[in-house]
């Protein structure tokens, strides 16, 4: 069984985002606009795309 897998890509920038914003694209793996960071499909993850919708463009695999 193979686990399933989020690509999260950053859209658009930080600035002017709240603290806790930031560190969550930070915790994300996000460094600059348009990188892309593959994450397993854990409930600890959604919640933190959760947090950022409007900033992340998420493909599941």
């Amino acid at each position: 069984m193979t686990e399933k897998k989020l690509k999260v890509t950053l859209r658009r920038s930080l600035i002017g985002e709240k603290p806790k914003t930031r560190a969550t694209v930070e915790s994300l793996g996000l460094k600059r606009i348009r990188h892309v960071v593959e994450h397993p499909d854990t409930p600890v993850v959604r919640g933190m795309l959760h947090r950022v919708q409007h900033l992340v463009e998420v493909e599941e695999e």
